[in-house]
């Protein structure tokens, strides 16, 4: 460990871990509430729904842990300790050195299960050794800067079979360096949370300049760029649902021209609590409604999947199509 290295600070640190987070050096890592389930034999995550993703096999982690450029309203971490750092090469660790502790923190957030009557110990065998690596969590993947090398990494162990990175699209010279240096991850996420501009502002609460543009660029970037894309919507009932609102996304996402998009309401959990109400969710059947409405717009998409628990749509790019099954 360098001796200049960002570390989540001690009292953060404490806060994460009283909620369920593995913490160490600048990462986070969580078992989410879906892995727990799913090793219960009680539900899946939609992933496995609509993508065939082994609910307890993702390894959820961020290499930025609480680091981000944004403080959106809807997120349900403690969006206060969020903060933008500019993090240097000198001042992170290497993609082994991280994954190495994170995995032990992994271990040890699964190591009472062994004890749990309710738990198939045959899929927790299988959950030490994941096949998916999920990179968003509490924090923006793209502000670490050995990225490329990170996912490069996880793509060389023998267990993996996909890796998602989650993005805020505030980078996309990270974006351009995953392409150039052929690290680009199975599935590429790009989150729209806005119509407009002025509308992105007040949902994000950007704490960087230029955002709006950089998210643009990144738009455009996804639309090109050689691997699967998605478009996650996060809908806020009475704020950014309003079907006046539906020809703007619409001019998005054709900028986007992503393979999927997934349509999924906010849910009041977490820290959001603080400033978001129960009214601000919508129900499956809103989103379902949304998404049709969303679809009579689009040329070239189709329905291709929905996920009540979850409140959530995923529509296909048939112009653009690929198996939605990962292989």
């Amino acid at each position: 460990m360098t001796m200049n290295m960002i570390v989540i600070p001690e009292k953060l640190r404490d806060r994460l871990e009283k909620a369920g987070y593995g913490v160490s050096l600048h990462g986070t890592v969580e078992v989410c509430h879906w892995t727990k389930k799913s090793l219960r034999n009680r539900g899946v995550c939609y992933k496995k729904v609509f993508y065939g993703i082994d609910t307890h096999r993702c390894f959820e982690f961020s290499p930025a842990g609480m680091m981000c450029h944004f403080r959106c309203i809807f997120c349900w971490r403690p969006t206060r300790f969020m903060r933008i750092i500019d993090m240097g090469d000198d001042e992170v660790a290497d993609p082994e050195e991280l994954m190495f502790y994170l995995e032990l923190e992994r271990r040890r957030l699964m190591s009472g299960y062994k004890g749990t009557p309710a738990i198939d110990k045959e899929l927790l065998k299988e959950a030490y050794l994941p096949t998916h690596y999920a990179i968003s969590l509490s924090g923006e993947p793209t502000l670490y800067p050995k990225l490329p090398k990170l996912i490069k990494l996880l793509k060389s162990l023998p267990s993996t079979r996909s890796i998602f990175v989650v993005s805020n699209g505030a980078n996309p010279d990270m974006l351009i360096r995953l392409y150039e240096e052929d690290a680009l991850p199975t599935q590429l996420y790009i989150s729209m949370n806005a119509p407009n501009e002025k509308l992105f502002k007040r949902i994000v609460h950007p704490m960087v300049g230029g955002a709006w543009d950089n998210f643009l660029r990144s738009l455009e970037i996804i639309s090109w760029i050689p691997t699967r894309t998605v478009i996650r919507f996060t809908l806020i009932k009475g704020l950014n649902d309003k079907r006046e609102y539906m020809n703007e996304y619409v001019r998005l996402l054709k900028k986007a021209n992503p393979h999927f998009i997934e349509i999924k309401s906010y849910m009041h959990v977490g820290f959001s609590i603080d400033r978001l109400g129960k009214e601000n969710m919508l129900t499956h059947d809103e989103i379902r409604s949304y998404s049709m409405d969303l679809l009579d717009l689009l040329n070239g998409f189709e329905f291709m999947d929905e996920y009540p628990p979850s409140r959530v749509v995923v529509l296909q790019n048939m112009e653009r199509y690929v198996d939605r099954w990962i292989d």
